[in-house]
C-alpha cells in the first residue's frame, strides 16, 4: 500500500509540561495527573470524520476505518506503553442524529509521558520522508471568556424536568438525563492551552481533554483497554461539597444513603454490565458504590473490570457502551426520545465518547462531561470565538426540578471558573 503510515516511537528525556508543545489555537491533548499524550503543534496525517446520515453506527464506521488505517501501518515502538506507537484522538457525538461530526484525528507528531518515562512518536505517510522535531511554544497571555444562558434557560430547564417526571410517572421510562447549555465567547487568538492546563491542574483526578475544539475535564471513564484488560468507572448520583468539614461529612453521608441516588446509580451500573458482557470474560463490578471526591462535588462510583473476549478494540466497546444510562437514561431508546423532545438544542459531542485509540485497539475513553465546544469556524458578532458549555442531571421518580437545576450549576463550575 503506497500511502501506508510509517510510525516511529523513541524515548526522550523527561518532559515537565506536555501542553507546552500543543497548538495554542487548536490543542489535541489527553491528560491525567500530568501523564498522557499531546499532539505537537503541526500537521495532521489523517482524519476520519463521520457525519450524520452515514448509514451505519458512527462508532462502527470509525472503528472500521481505523482498522484499515492501522492494519497496514509500519510501526516501530520499543516502549510499548499506553499511548506509544500509532495513536489517534477521537470525539464522537452523543446522538447519532447530531449535526456535529464524529471524528478521529491522527497527528504527525505526538509527545507523551507515562509514570516518569517520556517519548516522541512521529507518524507520516510512506511517501513522505521528512519528520519534524518537537518544540515548545510560549503560552499566550491570560484571557477571560464570558458565558450566559443558552438555548435552555434556567426556568426552561425546570419545566423540562417536570415534563420528564410526567413521562416517568406514565411509565415511559425510569430515568432520563437532561442537560442545559451556556453560550458565550472568548477573545479571538486566545491560547486554549491555558484552559486545558487550568482544568488539568484544578481537577487532577479527571481526564482533561482537547479534541477538535471540544475541551473539558471528565471524571467518568467510559472504558479503558490495555493488553486485553477492560476497565470502566460508572458515575451516577451527585451532591455538592460542603462549605466546611462538618457540612462536607453531612453531604457525603446524605449521598451514600439517598435511595433516589442509589437507584439512579444501579441503573447506570447494570447498563454498563449488560453492554460489556457480550464482549468480555470474567466481568465483575464492586458490590457497593464508593464515594468519589472531587474538588466541587461527590459522586457515587463503581469500578468494573473484565477481559476482552473477542477480536475487538476499545472503539468497539465504545460503540457497545454508548450511550450509558449515566448520560442518557433507562431504557435507552425512550431516554433518547425524551432528550430529543425536551432539550432545545443539539448536544453535539457533549456526553459523547472522547479519548484515544492505538493500532492494537488499546485506548482510554471518557464521557465528555464538564466540557465546552469551541467553534473557531463560528465567530461571534465581534469576531471572537463562540463557545457552548453543557451540564446535565439524572432525572428519576422523586427528582426535584430546583435541586436538579442546582446540580447543573455545580457541574458547570469547573469550566465557568476556568473560563473566567
Amino acid at each position: 500500500m503506497s500511502n501506508r503510515l510509517v510510525v516511529e516511537t523513541r524515548e526522550i528525556d523527561p518532559v515537565e509540561d506536555l501542553l507546552a508543545y500543543a497548538d495554542p489555537a487548536n490543542p489535541l491533548a489527553w491528560l491525567r495527573r500530568g501523564d498522557g499524550i499531546v499532539a505537537v503543534d503541526g500537521g495532521i496525517v489523517a482524519s476520519i470524520r463521520v457525519p450524520a446520515g452515514s448509514g451505519r453506527l458512527r462508532s462502527a464506521a470509525i472503528a472500521a476505518a481505523w482498522r484499515d488505517l492501522a492494519r497496514d501501518a509500519e510501526i516501530t515502538d520499543p516502549l510499548a506503553l499506553p499511548g506509544t506507537g500509532l495513536v489517534a484522538f477521537g470525539a464522537l457525538t452523543f446522538d447519532e442524529d447530531s449535526a456535529a461530526d464524529s471524528v478521529l484525528i491522527v497527528p504527525s507528531l505526538v509527545i507523551g509521558r507515562h509514570r516518569g518515562r517520556a517519548w516522541l512518536t512521529s507518524i507520516r505517510s510512506s511517501s513522505a520522508h521528512t519528520t519534524a522535531d518537537a518544540e515548545t511554544q510560549a503560552y499566550g497571555p491570560h484571557w477571560a471568556g464570558r458565558v450566559g444562558p443558552g438555548a435552555q434557560s434556567p426556568q426552561g430547564y425546570q419545566d423540562s424536568v417536570r415534563q420528564a417526571l410526567e413521562r416517568i410517572a406514565a411509565g415511559e421510562l425510569s430515568k432520563v438525563v437532561l442537560a442545559r447549555d451556556l453560550s458565550g465567547s472568548i477573545p479571538a487568538g486566545s491560547d486554549l492551552r491555558r484552559l486545558v492546563r487550568a482544568l488539568s491542574t484544578g481537577y487532577p483526578d479527571t481526564w482533561a481533554f482537547a479534541v477538535d475544539g471540544l475541551i473539558g475535564a471528565s471524571p467518568e471513564t467510559l472504558v479503558t483497554v490495555q493488553e486485553r484488560t477492560v476497565t470502566a468507572r460508572v458515575l451516577a448520583g451527585t451532591i455538592g461539597r460542603g462549605a466546611d468539614a462538618d457540612a462536607d461529612t453531612a453531604a457525603s453521608a446524605s449521598l451514600a444513603s439517598s435511595t433516589k441516588d442509589l437507584d439512579e446509580h444501579q441503573y447506570a451500573v447494570q447498563s454498563v454490565l449488560a453492554s460489556l458482557r457480550p464482549h468480555t470474560r470474567a466481568l465483575a463490578a464492586s458490590e457497593q458504590p464508593f464515594l468519589l471526591k472531587l474538588p466541587n462535588l461527590f459522586h457515587l462510583a463503581t469500578d468494573v473490570e473484565g477481559e476482552l473476549a473477542d477480536g475487538g478494540s476499545s472503539l468497539d466497546l465504545v460503540g457497545a457502551l454508548h450511550p450509558t444510562a449515566a448520560v442518557a437514561g433507562t431504557p435507552t431508546p425512550a431516554a433518547i426520545a425524551a432528550i430529543r423532545a425536551l432539550e432545545p438544542f443539539d448536544r453535539g459531542r457533549y456526553a459523547g465518547p472522547v479519548g484515544w485509540v492505538d493500532a492494537a485497539g488499546n485506548g482510554e475513553w471518557a464521557i465528555a462531561l464538564r466540557c465546552a465546544q469551541f467553534s473557531v469556524d463560528s465567530r461571534a458578532d465581534d469576531g471572537d470565538i463562540a463557545v457552548t458549555a453543557y451540564a446535565g442531571a439524572g432525572i428519576v421518580a422523586g427528582s426535584d426540578p430546583e435541586s436538579e437545576l442546582l446540580e447543573t450549576r455545580v457541574k458547570f463550575r469547573p469550566l465557568v471558573d476556568a473560563l473566567a
